[in-house]
């Protein structure tokens, strides 16, 4: 690349040099040639000048006082003076020289000559000049390309680095700029794809994340279905736990097209008015098990009969990663508690272990947060699905730890509710 525009740019001055050199070579001699040949004539009207002088004085005419008063002048001269012999004055050149010819009013003729190799001499003169500006230009001319060629192709050379970082899946953006409108376009449009490939990556990583976590308490559920199903003779038992175990396969459905929403658009959601007493039940119904296995109890209370507004299948997932986080982190017995605040519903889960320390109450929910060595996506996703639709998850206290979530709670329930007497 920068051979190439150092290459093009020299060719460029090469050939200007060329034209303009050329042309005002000829121009140079052509002058220098007319300027020789008026001072030859000059000499030559000025000597015959001087003849016809002496001639009018009645002097003797000779070459040693001619060459007194051509001192300084051609270095050759021939006068013919009517009815006398030529004189010559100086030794005449050879061929190439230059003429001048003039006649006087007493009909003296004076011819000079001067060598041709003055005018050789002062073209040569003006061509070592032409060639010291020429070779002056080159230089410029090659420093000038090596700097255009160094602006124009390191931009280049960092342009190709960054989309190739972005090609192998470093799609962190550069932010350089390079005082070249072209090039700076270019770099703007590579950051922009570097953005936009870094949010697609981090949507792909979150929804693995999210799926792999989301995705484990289902499978796990379902796996122990299917253990009883093959440990028991019963058909009725048998019949039972399929049942049960074909509810967990459309949950564990809904889990992932829940997903797939999500990670296309966090903020979409699917709400419906809903039963909230069967979510609840069917949560503790898949708990209490791992809970009895842990030596722990999980019981529910509270208002019965509520009918709330958002998406079962994701109010049962956020109800589920606060059940496991209690029994992964917490302590003693789980209390599942319903309850209405206003036009609210809430669902509130604690237990009775230590709670959520002190410096991670304000971080809770971000992801990677955990004070147990676990995943800390749990709570993270939990407050994604409540958002999507239309709630919120929030922690009221952090000793003992009480987790709520807050559900718009249908129009009719709230219009049959009578008004609270305080």
């Amino acid at each position: 690349m920068r051979r190439r525009l150092i290459n093009s740019t020299l060719a460029v001055v090469l050939v200007v040099i060329a034209v303009f050199g050329v042309s005002l070579v000829i121009v140079e001699t052509r002058t220098i040639t007319q300027s020789a040949e008026e001072t030859v004539k000059a000499s030559a009207v000025q000597l015959a000048s001087s003849v016809e002088v002496l001639l009018g004085n009645g002097e003797a005419i000779t070459a040693e006082k001619l060459a007194e008063h051509n001192g300084g002048g051609p270095q050759y001269a021939r006068i013919e003076i009517p009815g006398r012999q030529p004189i010559e004055i100086g030794k005449r050149p050879g061929s190439g020289a230059i003429k001048g010819e003039a006649t006087g009013k007493a009909q003296v003729t004076v011819v000079v000559e001067e060598p041709g190799s003055l005018i050789t001499r002062e073209v040569g003169e003006s061509l070592l000049i032409i060639g010291g500006v020429a070779v002056i230009a080159v230089i410029a001319a090659v420093l000038l390309a090596v700097r255009q060629a160094n602006r124009l192709g390191s931009p280049l050379t960092d342009l190709a680095e960054t989309a190739e970082r972005l090609g192998s899946g470093d799609p962190r953006p550069r932010h350089r700029r390079y005082g070249v409108p072209e090039l700076d376009r270019v770099a703007d449009v590579l950051d922009a794809s570097a953005d936009r490939v870094a949010r697609m990556l981090t949507a792909e990583r979150r929804l693995a994340a999210d799926a792999s976590h989301q995705l484990r308490t289902p499978l796990t559920a379902l796996s122990m279905r299917l253990e009883e199903i093959c440990a028991t003779d019963d058909p009725e038992t048998v019949k039972e736990e399929a049942n049960i175990a074909l509810a967990q396969v459309e949950r564990l459905t809904d889990v992932v097209e829940r997903l797939l929403t999500n990670s296309r658009d966090p903020r979409t959601g699917s709400a419906i008015v809903f039963d909230l007493d069967e979510v609840v039940k069917q949560q503790m119904a898949e708990w209490r098990t791992a809970y009895r296995s842990h030596g722990r109890a999980l019981v529910a209370s509270g208002r019965q009969g509520m009918r709330a507004v958002g998406t079962p299948g994701a109010v049962a997932q956020v109800l589920a990663a606060l059940i496991e986080n209690s029994l992964m982190h917490g302590g003693g017995t789980v209390a599942v508690r319903t309850r209405v605040t206003g036009n609210q519903a809430v669902i509130e889960v604690t237990d009775e272990g230590p709670g959520v320390p002190a410096d991670l109450g304000a971080r809770i929910f971000e992801r990677s947060i955990s004070g147990r060595n676990s995943t800390g996506i749990g709570l993270a996703v939990a407050r994604d699905l409540a958002e999507a639709d239309g709630g919120r998850l929030e922690l009221l206290q952090q000793h003992p730890p009480v987790f709520a979530l807050f559900l718009s709670r249908a129009a009719r329930e709230r219009r049959e509710e009578p008004p609270t007497v305080r």
